[in-house]
């Protein structure tokens, strides 16, 4: 390869593509219901998570993030999921989301919601959950179940 060839590292990084990045907690309950919270800024029902912040693994957004929202300091569990969704309406890239789990939260006193973000919280069952999830999301409940009960991740490409 000649040098006239050759794309500077900072100029090639520049070119390459980029997606956005989640991170969510799947928490249960004794009776196997799932922790779900309400954002006041969307419709929607959605797990404990949120965006990653620039240079954050996931691992650590999902943990500060279901921090942030419901008071549990936790240590995750295992990679349940990772759905990759194509870019829509205004989120022009790719958004890639993991879904960690959390455990099984026996006493939920120790919840504290946040609650300039959200306006409440509620253990659904598995069918609920999913419902109260946009279609584009609703996948990632029933895929959480199957990962947790086969001890294996699941990858969820766009359909």
């Amino acid at each position: 390869m000649t040098s006239d060839h050759y794309v500077p590292p900072a100029q090639w990084y520049a070119q390459m593509p980029a997606v956005h990045i989640s991170a969510s907690v799947l928490f249960t309950d004794p009776a196997d219901r799932v922790l779900l919270v309400k954002p006041n800024y969307r419709p929607y029902w959605a797990f404990p998570g949120g965006i990653a912040e620039d240079g954050e693994p996931p691992h650590l957004c999902a943990a500060r993030e279901a921090a942030e929202e419901t008071g549990l300091r936790i240590t995750l569990h295992t990679l349940l999921v990772v759905d990759w969704a194509p870019p829509a309406g205004d989120r022009n890239r790719p958004m890639m989301n993991f879904l960690f789990d959390g455990g099984t939260i026996t006493d939920p006193s120790q919840i504290t919601l946040q609650y300039d973000e959200l306006d409440e919280y509620a253990f659904l069952t598995w069918d609920t959950a999913t419902a109260r999830f946009p279609d584009h999301t609703a996948r990632r409940i029933p895929a959480a179940r199957q990962a947790r009960l086969d001890h294996h991740t699941l990858y969820l490409p766009a359909t």
